[in-house]
């Protein structure tokens, strides 16, 4: 996995744990933390949106492509 994808990941991550937060208790954690509707939360849930678009084309990745890849293959 690029250093790239492994951020997609984590900011995919805190997008769910920030919807989860939302679905349960109705807290925004982003809104809370940055303000409703500031610039910086905007650019918060845009990043987590690019995320999870990076993220989705690792679902259609096949576990052939996957084992060749660069970062599959063990050093020697």
């Amino acid at each position: 996995m690029s250093t790239i994808q492994r951020i997609a990941l984590f900011l995919t991550i805190i997008g769910a744990i920030n919807w989860g937060l939302i679905g349960f208790f109705g807290f925004n954690l982003v809104e809370s933390l940055f303000g409703d509707g500031t610039t910086l939360s905007r650019i918060i849930y845009s990043l987590v949106g690019i995320a999870g678009l990076i993220n989705l084309g690792l679902l259609f990745k096949t576990s052939n492509e996957a084992e060749r890849s660069p970062e599959a293959r063990p050093t020697r």
